[in-house]
């Protein structure tokens, strides 16, 4: 089995921020692979086909981003989870909106979700994909406060427009990582840039 963790923080307050595009492709993954109910085991709210046997589980944790770890750990406890089989997907503000990147392991990069997720399993060896929030006109972020700040805003106009392809394209990178690996998603999206004139 395989799982699919996005991050973001819970709440109608949350929803539509920066902070929040791990939820936004989790569940665009979700509705793609068929997923028609949503149920809460543990820290997470799960999005399941009908099948009693998935394939791959789709969660988005509860926990508020700075405590996803938790809930990533709750998960590989109570599924039986391939070793090669977790994925988190989740925002960076240093990559420009529309990029993605997918790392087979690495550090937290300063994000506090992964972080904690990194820091509970005790292993930096954890599939991730990246997703840029970085607008155009992104401020200069020389403190904690500032970066925080930009991340928990919401996402302009025109990039709300964007979104909807954009999950569908992050959609695609792990249908490809569940069915053909981390290797061939990395050399298929890695080096794609999402943005309006590429949908058209």
């Amino acid at each position: 089995m395989k799982c699919i963790v996005g991050l973001g923080n819970p709440g109608a307050r949350y929803e539509r921020t920066r902070h929040n595009i791990g939820f936004r492709i989790a569940e665009a993954f979700a509705r793609s692979a068929g997923a028609v109910r949503r149920e809460r085991i543990g820290s997470s709210d799960l999005l399941l086909p009908l099948s009693d046997a998935p394939e791959v589980v789709v969660a988005l944790p509860r926990t508020y981003m700075n405590l996803s770890g938790r809930a990533v750990l709750e998960l590989v406890d109570r599924f039986p989870v391939e070793p090669d089989g977790l994925i988190i997907v989740y925002d960076d503000f240093q990559l420009p909106f529309g990029t993605l990147r997918m790392r087979a392991h690495g550090s937290d990069g300063g994000h506090n979700g992964i972080a904690s997720v990194i820091d509970t399993l005790g292993t930096g060896e954890v599939h991730r994909l990246r997703a840029g929030v970085a607008g155009p006109e992104i401020p200069a972020m020389h403190t904690h406060e500032a970066m925080a700040e930009y991340v928990l805003s919401p996402f302009t106009a025109d990039e709300e427009r964007s979104l909807p392809r954009l999950a569908g394209h992050a959609a695609d990178a792990l249908r490809c990582w569940q069915t053909d690996g981390i290797a061939r998603a990395m050399s298929l999206y890695n080096r794609a840039f999402f943005s309006d004139a590429d949908a058209s």
